[in-house]
């Protein structure tokens, strides 16, 4: 790796040597010349068995569009069925990364593993992969930044925050964001500490990665737009960078998704702008609920840091990296002017967040600190104290990721295996969902070209009023009463107890009896406590 110039010589963040300035400098910039204390290699795959180990923990239900915007649409485009939602049929939705999946399901396939169980995990143990790929570059970026001691600690908070544990090895567009995004950001000189000796390739990586990360997802553009404007203020050959390097590796990027999204769409079909009138012009995303706008701020971004967030904050003041913050502070600040919010929309400023967090941890480890504490005193608190730290982030954090990964809202998972086993069996028919819409995983986990019906919540450009789900919601009996004047009879019925309470005379006067029941969550989330998942079958 090339030299460059260490912080501490420009007063920038504490310093983190045993014996002062010089030694500081020459252990920072030894780390920076042979490569790493730690090997890439071992690095990534220590990463990736932890990643492993994650996906398999993973077994609850987070957000529908990890199953229904990546999963069912690869499901259909390997094996020709599959549900596609109405994001589809409007074109606000690019093939690119269904495509990661339509490939891994095609393996599947070739070597006849296509089976249930299979087709369930090995989806996330796929992401895994790109995680673990991500967990490498933050560590570079934290080694470049930082030095391999911070590199280590900003490893460690990756590793163990609860939210990227939970949600990292998801299936959702925003996952494989975070990765690409992570990795542009290391290649970008202006990111940097000195800017000057970066390669000249570098930045074309680096817009590469942008440019692809907003292919994926149109929103990603918040990012580099703050970031090319660093980029563009500190740069010598600004004409060179805007028409020679943005213009042609953006329009290589546009011309490559067009293409792909033109022969699984059948006709031409540009998913940014699309994506843009929907979310942003006409606020298509509200329909789904909205937020303050200071939601970020006081619940979601806190929530995803948890107990990191005074290690993160204390890691900003001290280092005075303020670009680098200033992009975490942009992204918030821009999504918190959108109506409609989600803890997986900031995902991908969630690692600098945590890298921050990192320099904290390795302040305290440091034998040299800013706070002036006499030497015969700092090696024993500096000790207590980060092993205080320690164990304060694992103890909040290890519970925390473990219940929401492996207990809380897992029967909608559960329900699927239990269906796809009965239909392998031939026990299965046609499968009818009384719940809000898109409340399990589809085709993609069932494996079985049967006939399914769940509720409809397409948004109604007219504003007609509410869609299937919210009349359900409203009126189960009523809703089910009228429904099935028009049904084609379902061998299963799938709902959540909340329902199947007021459901009780309309499931037995057709003749439907409970065979399965699987427990789902212990508090309310949107609607009533759905505490379990019930399945009903029609009786012989």
């Amino acid at each position: 790796m090339r030299k460059r110039r260490d912080a501490g010589t420009s007063n920038e963040g504490i310093r983190l040597s045993d014996e002062g300035d010089d030694e500081g400098i020459h252990e920072r910039r030894a780390s920076s010349s042979s490569s790493f204390s730690y090997s890439s290699r071992k690095i990534f795959f220590l990463c990736l068995v932890a990643r492993i180990v994650n996906a398999l923990l993973v077994q609850t239900y987070f957000n529908p569009d990890e199953h229904w915007q990546a999963l069912e649409v690869a499901h259909r485009i390997v094996f020709g069925y599959g549900h596609l939602t109405w994001e589809w049929k409007k074109g606000i939705r690019s093939y690119l990364h269904p495509l990661l999946f339509a490939l891994l399901y095609k393996v599947l396939a070739l070597f006849h593993l296509d089976t249930p169980r299979i087709m369930m995990k090995a989806p996330r143990v796929f992401q895994a992969l790109f995680a673990a790929v991500g967990d490498l570059y933050l560590y570079n970026l934290s080694d470049v930044l930082f030095g391999h001691h911070v590199a280590q600690w900003t490893l460690f908070s990756q590793l163990t925050n609860w939210f990227l544990f939970f949600c990292f090895t998801r299936t959702l567009s925003n996952s494989l964001e975070t990765v690409i995004s992570i990795v542009s950001l290391y290649y970008w000189p202006c990111i940097r500490v000195d800017s000057c000796q970066v390669p000249s390739r570098s930045r074309k990586l680096a817009l590469a990665f942008a440019a692809l990360s907003c292919a994926i997802r149109p929103t990603s553009a918040i990012t580099w737009i703050y970031v090319g404007i660093l980029e563009l203020f500190s740069t010598r050959d600004r004409f060179r960078f805007l028409l020679l390097e943005v213009a042609p590796i953006g329009t290589l990027v546009l011309a490559a998704t067009l293409l792909v999204d033109r022969m699984l769409y059948g006709s031409w079909i540009l998913v940014p702008l699309n994506f843009l009138k929907f979310n942003f012009f006409s606020s298509g995303g509200d329909y789904y609920g909205t937020h303050k706008w200071h939601w970020y701020f006081t619940q979601g971004f806190t929530v995803m840091l948890f107990s990191f967030l005074p290690f993160s904050v204390a890691g900003i003041i001290y280092s005075k990296r303020w670009k680098i913050a200033g992009l975490v502070a942009w992204v918030l600040v821009t999504y918190s002017s959108l109506g409609h919010k989600e803890f997986r929309f900031v995902l991908p400023v969630l690692p600098i967040a945590l890298m921050f967090s990192g320099y904290s941890l390795a302040a305290i480890n440091s034998a040299d600190s800013s706070i002036r504490i006499k030497k015969r005193d700092l090696h024993g608190r500096s000790t207590w104290r980060l092993h205080l730290a320690m164990l304060l982030l694992l103890v909040t954090n290890i519970p925390m990721a473990l219940y929401m990964s492996m207990v809380h809202q897992r029967g909608t998972e559960d329900v699927m295996g239990f269906l796809s086993r009965k239909a392998s069996h031939g026990e299965v028919k046609q499968v009818l969902f009384l719940m809000p819409c898109h409340s399990t995983p589809y085709y993609s986990a069932l494996h079985r070209d049967l006939p399914m019906r769940f509720l409809d919540c397409t948004p109604s450009e007219e504003g007609r009023g509410p869609d299937e789900s919210d009349r359900f919601m409203m009126d189960p009996p009523g809703f089910a009463s009228e429904f099935a004047k028009i049904w084609s009879l379902p061998s299963h019925i799938v709902l959540f107890d909340s329902e199947e309470k007021k459901l009780k005379d309309f499931l037995m006067s057709h003749s439907f009896v409970e065979v399965g029941r699987f427990f789902h969550s212990h508090f309310k989330v949107d609607h009533n406590l759905q505490a379990a998942v019930v399945v009903y079958a029609l009786r012989d």
